[in-house]
């Protein structure tokens, strides 16, 4: 019994012991998580431009309407970072045709240097997404503090709760922006393990 347990436990280790081939991503495989990674690029894209749209109009509106010219400075400094992020999302956020080489190796290049682009695009979503709304922000924050009468000795009643809710929300995009880059990174350094593979 204990011959038979000896013997068992060393072809254990022997076949635990032997080199393992890593999984090899097939043309195809890449191919596919290429096109949905685009795909979902694209939505992402779309769903940004449609609420880049709504600010403006809104901001538009308001610029057009407000009787305050320190109110109309800041819709109007919001409008003017909307359309930089947009501008930024445009030039660097935004697909790129599958090569013309089907290789293997073409994809996988191809898929990391969009994978990339875009783990770097939300690394900097301070620079170019939340950072050119916040001076137009910091005006209306201003504006409103001094257009309500009944807190003109003590603005900060006004000012302070406001400038914290927005605090909030731009810390969360900002926090959801770095998990999807790391995700984003994950996926790159599974890349790169396939090509030290293959």
């Amino acid at each position: 019994m204990s011959d038979e347990s000896s013997q068992d436990r060393r072809m254990n280790e022997l076949w635990q012991s032997q080199p393992t081939e890593g999984v090899r991503m097939s043309v195809e495989q890449i191919q596919a998580s290429a096109g949905k990674f685009q795909r979902k690029i694209q939505f992402r894209n779309v769903r940004e431009y449609f609420g880049a749209a709504a600010v403006l109009v809104f901001a538009g509106f308001e610029f057009w309407h407000a009787g305050d010219l320190l109110v109309r400075i800041g819709f109007g400094l919001i409008a003017a970072g909307t359309f930089y992020l947009v501008w930024h999302l445009l030039s660097r956020g935004s697909t790129r045709t599958l090569p013309e080489d089907r290789g293997r190796s073409s994809f996988i290049e191809f898929q990391r240097g969009e994978l990339t682009r875009q783990r770097d695009l939300l690394t900097s979503v301070w620079r170019w997404y939340l950072g050119p709304l916040v001076p137009g922000m910091a005006v209306l924050l201003v504006a409103f503090a001094r257009a309500n009468p009944g807190h003109i000795k003590h603005p900060s009643f006004v000012v302070v709760p406001e400038a914290i809710f927005f605090a909030a929300c731009f810390l969360a995009i900002a926090k959801l922006n770095a998990t999807a880059a790391r995700r984003l990174q994950r996926q790159i350094d599974e890349l790169d393990q396939a090509t030290l593979e293959s």
